[in-house]
């Protein structure tokens, strides 16, 4: 630890080297293969439980993505827990609070795994490793621009709304989303040139300690710093100069944007989405909130259940030349001796 709760100094977050890429795209392909053949069994949560704070867990305002290649993850949800095994894929949901326990292999193999991570315009694959008994960290680490991003999320999404659904073909659709979410990632890992310079990997590091760790009130730019062996000085100048923003407006943007995704999406109060979003006092969160979007969390939230409602009250159906408010009346049948519109009887 370096001395700041929840902010670890983690010197194995090493770069991929074009072994690891690799070995990151064979277990990718391998992974596709699996699933089309049914062979890969897809596991996802149930979502109860979003941006609650439980002792051991973390969660993300995006999915996440796991691929068991060694030993099992075992997982734990508020409601719920399962063992990731050899083979396995989990797809965890937005939000959801989970733990993860490392298990070797029964053959003494070590403990290894691949995960996605979705951010900003990028993605992170990473291979994590058994650092101590039990607890999983990353081994080596990837940094992709996806400028297509959302694409990536949404089919991320669709998984998991899938995998919940009871309809004749979930099966076939389940397995069309896993293999598109993985041939993406796939092509994003072949096509990318892999070489960013040193000091552009740092910001992608920094933007992945703020996914990871924005719900931690002690997430700064000093710890930041301390856990990259950098100043904050330095770190800042760097990350203004590369992006444009400052580091600590970005710290508060990606809370900011988390709590719109939850305030739109699920019912908790506000002071519960401060403090799941890394905000130690409601009040000031509202402020940050307004400078950001120009209205409080409350007014946005009235707005988005405004809006709803508008929708919901327009007509149904609208024509090049004509408004349709019915909501599909059938037309009444012709008489059965009558003809066509327009023609005679003959």
């Amino acid at each position: 630890m370096n001395g700041v709760k929840g902010i670890e100094a983690r010197p194995s977050d090493k770069p991929v080297n074009p072994r690891d890429r690799a070995e990151i795209r064979a277990v990718l392909q391998r992974a596709i293969e699996q699933v089309e053949r049914r062979q890969m069994r897809v596991r996802v949560p149930r979502e109860e439980g979003l941006m609650e704070k439980h002792k051991g867990m973390h969660f993300h305002y995006r999915p996440e993505v796991f691929i068991q290649l060694v030993g099992r993850t075992e997982f734990r949800f508020p409601k719920e827990s399962f063992a990731l095994r050899e083979e396995e894929i989990c797809i965890i949901p937005s939000a959801l609070p989970h733990g993860e326990t490392a298990r070797p292999g029964l053959d003494g193999r070590a403990f290894r795994n691949l995960v996605a991570g979705f951010y900003d315009h990028t993605l992170s694959l990473h291979f994590a490793h058994e650092v101590e008994p039990a607890k999983p960290d990353i081994d080596c680490i990837e940094f992709i621009g996806a400028p297509n991003l959302d694409t990536f999320v949404t089919v991320a999404t669709s998984v998991v709304k899938t995998y919940h659904m009871h309809a004749p073909a979930r099966d076939q659709v389940l397995k069309g989303f896993v293999v598109a979410l993985l041939g993406m990632f796939e092509n994003l890992v072949a096509t990318d040139a892999g070489n960013l310079n040193a000091e552009l990997g740092k910001v992608f590091q920094v933007k992945w300690i703020v996914r990871e760790q924005f719900s931690n009130p002690d997430l700064n730019v000093k710890t930041i710093a301390e856990r990259l062996h950098c100043s904050p000085d330095y770190l800042s100048h760097l990350f203004h100069t590369e992006t444009g923003e400052k580091l600590i407006q970005y710290i508060q943007r990606t809370r900011i944007n988390g709590a719109m995704q939850v305030l739109e999406t699920t019912p908790l109060n506000i002071s519960e989405i401060a403090y799941a979003s890394g905000f130690s006092d409601p009040a000031y969160f509202a402020r940050v909130f307004k400078k950001h979007k120009g209205e409080t969390p409350q007014e946005f939230r009235a707005r988005l259940e405004e809006q709803r409602r508008a929708r919901e009250a327009h007509p149904k159906t609208i024509y090049y030349d004509r408004e349709d408010y019915t909501f599909g009346t059938p037309v009444p049948p012709r008489p059965p001796d009558s003809a066509p519109d327009g023609g005679t009887d003959t």
